[in-house]
């Protein structure tokens, strides 16, 4: 079984989902964070494809695709660093980016190298719904990798819909209709939102991002999703500090919090 319907299948609650970009800070802490990450608890590891015209992302996550870039990050070489990683982990692991980089390596080598290597899912937020459902839901299919859509509080309930039918992972939920970056809290609003989406009965499993940066985010996000998905605020936690990994596994028992730690 994929590795992330395994883990939805098993932990449906407080799904701890972390993005980091590949090749930062350092060209070679995939690995490192990876590994770092998993055994610290995480549940699911995001891996972002740094990409030099990133229009979804914020600051933080910009700035960390650049120096990834000037590091001399390539897919080639993410591809080589997931292949060695996933011979010490089982976790599962997603590779996020702009559909740009797929076509660039060639759609079908790209899905069927991304399931080589291990990886167990894809997001691609600007891979537009008709065209993956038209040209490459099966080949998604038939390399074993889910694929997982946003929403956002604006999109109208049939694209919604739509969106429940196609992913195959789980649904991105959007906290706001904004950049990624770390909020202070979660606001009325987004809960009303959070509350809507629950009562559509959706079919995949949902998780919150863009804005969880603590404990206390991650667990109200949690109160209203599978989980929740956190980028800009562990990427602010490795700038700059002597030991990636242990800075890596503070972070998570900060999010965790003492008694989950």
């Amino acid at each position: 079984m994929n590795r992330i319907k395994q883990l939805f299948a098993e932990k449906p609650h407080d799904i701890l989902n972390i993005y980091f970009t590949a090749g930062y800070p350092g060209l070679n802490d995939t690995e490192l964070l990876i590994l770092a990450l998993a055994n610290a608890g995480v549940d699911l590891i995001e891996v972002g494809m740094p990409y030099s015209d990133p229009l979804a992302d914020g600051p933080t996550i910009q700035e960390s695709g650049m120096k990834a870039l000037q590091n001399g990050m390539t897919l080639p070489l993410l591809f080589d660093q997931i292949a060695a990683v996933r011979k010490k982990t089982e976790v599962p692991l997603v590779m996020m980016g702009y559909f740009n980089q797929v076509m660039q390596y060639g759609e079908a080598a790209f899905f069927k190298k991304a399931a080589e290597v291990g990886v167990d899912g894809l997001i691609l937020p600007d891979l537009p719904l008709l065209e993956y459902e038209q040209f490459y839901q099966q080949m998604a299919k038939d390399n074993g990798l889910t694929i997982s859509f946003l929403i956002t509080p604006q999109t109208p309930p049939e694209r919604i819909r739509k969106v429940d039918e196609l992913s195959s992972g789980f649904i991105y939920m959007v906290s706001s209709s904004s950049i990624t970056g770390a909020k202070a809290d979660i606001t009325q609003t987004q809960r009303d939102y959070f509350e809507r989406i629950n009562a559509m009965d959706l079919q995949n499993p949902r998780l919150i991002g863009f804005g969880i940066s603590s404990h206390e985010t991650f667990g109200e996000a949690c109160r209203f999703a599978n989980g929740a998905i956190i980028g800009s605020a562990f990427i602010k936690a490795l700038n700059n500090v002597p030991d990636v990994k242990q800075a890596a596994i503070d972070f998570v028992r900060m999010v965790r919090g003492p008694v989950l730690a």
